[in-house]
């Protein structure tokens, strides 16, 4: 077995607060050595949870598995809007949330669920005349941008402790939680950004089969590579998730 195919596969990592997922990229690349190293689906700083992290000749699948749907919980904090949609931005706006009820709560909330148009925030990755958005918001500027359609699959209020609102999301590919959040504050009148946001799931990946970076900080280049799911296996379970039943 050559090295490239012997080091290509998946692994599946929690992804601590203040990390970014090129930070976990670079950990891993440079920790044991592997010459590719891509992640499916990027989680912004202050989100935990599920990033899959593929190596070797797995990374020709990142385009594929990054389509696939994920599964968030979060919470959002009603009355305050911030630049970034999230609790890490610029303050913008304050109301009184004091009026709304838990009733207002989940009717707005079930106005979001199913297919939808969403615009994205200006602090994205998204490139518009070949520029990222977040690039052009650092020098204040704010530009126009076309909404793009995203499916809410479900949307499930699992705890309401007025201003906070905690949530369960299953949602397609590029669709913003953040933005999602804001445009429910913005439905009750009284404006939100999220506080928090944890991803559960990715397509047929759980957090519950991932490993956190204490673990990897730990191990050697064998115990990361015989706990990588190989590349072959992942291609028969890829192909066995398409073929007709």
């Amino acid at each position: 077995m050559d090295k490239e195919l012997a080091e290509s596969g998946i692994i599946l990592i929690d992804k601590p607060e203040e990390w970014t997922s090129h930070d976990v990229v670079n950990c891993i690349r440079r920790r044991f050595s592997i010459g590719k190293v891509g992640h499916c689906g990027t989680l912004d700083p202050i989100a935990t949870g599920l990033l899959v992290i593929v190596c070797g000749r797995a990374t020709k699948l990142s385009a594929h598995l990054t389509t696939q749907d994920k599964v968030y919980t979060g919470s959002l904090t009603l009355g305050v809007e911030t630049h970034s949609e999230d609790r890490t931005g610029e303050v913008t706006a304050t109301a009184d949330p004091s009026g709304v009820t838990e009733e207002a709560v989940r009717a707005a909330c079930a106005k979001f669920v199913g297919a939808i148009d969403q615009i994205p925030p200006m602090v994205s990755a998204i490139k518009q005349g070949g520029k990222a958005l977040y690039k052009l918001a650092r020098k204040g500027q704010e530009v126009e941008r076309e909404a793009r359609r995203i499916t809410i699959h479900s949307l499930e209020i699992t705890d309401i402790q007025l201003p906070h609102v905690s949530f369960r999301v299953h949602c397609s590919k590029g669709t913003y939680v953040r933005t999602l959040c804001a445009d429910i504050g913005r439905e009750l009148g009284c404006g939100a950004h999220m506080r928090d946001l944890r991803r559960l799931a990715s397509g047929p990946f759980l957090i519950g089969n991932a490993y956190s970076m204490d673990d990897v900080k730990v191990w050697t280049r064998e115990e990361f590579l015989a706990r990588m799911t190989p590349l072959a296996k992942v291609l028969t379970d890829l192909v066995g998730q398409i073929r007709p039943k």
